[in-house]
This record gives C-alpha cells, sequence and structure tokens, in this order.
C-alpha cells in the first residue's frame, strides 16, 4: 500500500478515446487525483463519477486534474462518458499493472463470495509525484468534495 511521502509509481495508459496518457506529464503540470473505482455505470462509480464532474471547474481553479482508473476497456470508458456528460479523464487498466502499482487490486467479499476487484481509492499526488494522500475503501457519497478540501489545503 502506498502511503503519504512516497513516489507515485509512473504509468501510460490509454484513455477513452484511446489516446496515451503519460501520468508523470500530468503531474508535472499540476497536482493530481487519481481515483481508483470497481466498473463503469455502476451506481457507486457513477456517484462518484458525476460529484468529480460537478466540482471539474473548482478542482481546475486549486491547480488539479481528475484522473479515473478502472480495468474497464476504452470502449466501456468512452460510453461512461458520454452517458453521463462526465469531464474526467478516465483511464483504462485492463491488465491490471497500475492497480497493482498502487496496491488497490484486493480480495474482496459480497454474498460471501471472494473474488479479486478494485479497492475504491484515491490518490493525491503534487507536482513532483510524491503521494500527498492515499486512502483506500472510501465510500463513493461526498468523496469528491472531501478531495477538493484536500487539494484546496494543499
Amino acid at each position: 500500500m502506498l502511503q503519504p511521502g512516497d513516489q507515485a509509481p509512473p504509468f501510460s495508459l490509454p484513455d477513452a478515446d484511446m489516446e496515451r496518457v503519460d501520468i508523470t506529464q500530468l503531474w508535472a503540470d499540476r497536482k493530481l487525483v487519481i481515483c481508483f473505482y470497481p466498473k463503469d455505470d455502476t451506481p457507486g462509480c457513477t456517484m462518484e463519477a458525476l460529484e468529480f464532474t460537478d466540482l471539474h471547474g473548482e478542482f481546475q481553479e486549486a491547480g488539479a486534474e481528475i484522473v479515473g482508473i478502472s480495468r474497464d476497456t476504452c470502449a466501456s470508458h468512452g460510453a461512461f462518458r458520454d452517458k453521463y456528460g462526465l469531464s474526467v479523464t478516465l483511464l483504462a487498466d485492463t491488465d491490471g499493472d497500475v492497480c497493482e502499482a498502487y496496491g488497490v487490486w484486493r480480495e474482496k467479499e459480497k454474498n460471501g463470495v471472494k473474488k479479486q476487484g478494485i479497492l475504491r481509492s484515491t490518490f493525491i499526488i503534487d507536482r513532483d509525484g510524491i503521494v500527498r494522500h492515499a486512502l483506500y475503501d472510501i465510500k463513493p457519497k461526498g468523496h469528491a468534495a472531501r478531495m477538493l478540501e484536500l487539494v484546496q489545503a494543499l
């Protein structure tokens, strides 16, 4: 698990339009909020993405960019973005390497059945690529507003 003060693992992933995004270029320009979420177009993930979209302008004013990552495909991300008018950059980690590097690929249990999945987690990374906040197993409702407060305090 990553902790505040750790160097964020660098990566490059495709976005919803199949364009490569180099995360080190993003954090060189702005603070970065990276949200790992389980699945496109599910109730909790949709709520979280819409809350971040609603606050997108305030994140930009605070000098931060928002990135969402799941193991869904670029096509799934594009459909999810377009269906809800999301402004969050969605990246596809289909092989799970980035999820592993950030420690969010975990065994989860639902209705007595154990399986591997993404533990909803958020990382705030500064312009030097240092993890300033690492929050694991978060709840989606109100999460975007809490992250905005943390970003504004940096």
